[in-house]
């Protein structure tokens, strides 16, 4: 189980690091959700699993949240690095 709890941290901090490394703009140009709302979703998401309590439900939820940033935002925001 620490495992685990170890893993969900370290995706949801490299989550929120690599949404802090984008510019606003980017998030506009992508059509994604503003820098502000990711960042906000993420920091959660990290204190929620760093601060041991008993809200399995809405971690998941952060847990997911994490994941698509990672699966879609991020991918959609280093293409645009690239041209």
């Amino acid at each position: 189980m620490l495992a685990l709890q170890l893993l969900l941290i370290g995706i949801k901090i490299f989550a929120l690091v690599s949404c802090l490394s984008f510019s606003s703009e980017s998030y506009v140009a992508a059509g994604k959700l503003t820098k502000a709302t990711w960042g906000a979703i993420l920091g959660i998401g990290v204190v929620l699993e760093i601060v041991p309590l008993p809200l399995l439900l809405i971690g998941l939820a952060f847990t997911i949240a994490a994941l698509v940033y990672l699966a879609d935002v991020r991918p959609a925001l280093s293409g645009l690095r690239r041209r």
